[in-house]
């Protein structure tokens, strides 16, 4: 598992009811009991530890964020879409 995976992991534990439960990339977030007022807390922390901004509509993005490997993917997309818009 890489950083930003174990990152995200850490960030959904904090925001778990019960935090013993094993996740994994397939771990749906609705098997962590992530309900969507967690979610919200969830993106704005994920934003704050990598400096970006993730476009959310609870609405329209719940693929995205269906298991932790889709929020891990979607994070990727959204870091190396600002690296290629900032390069070094």
């Amino acid at each position: 598992m890489d950083d930003v995976a174990e990152k995200i992991i850490v960030i959904l534990r904090k925001n778990m009811r019960d935090q013993s439960k094993e996740v994994t990339l397939d771990t749906k977030l609705t098997d962590l009991e992530i309900e969507s007022l967690d979610l919200a807390v969830i993106v704005f922390d994920i934003e704050d530890t990598f400096g970006i901004q993730i476009p959310y509509n609870a609405n329209e993005e719940v693929q995205d964020f269906a298991t932790v490997g889709s929020v891990v993917e979607r994070v990727k997309a959204v870091l190396a879409g600002s690296q290629a818009s900032n390069p070094a």
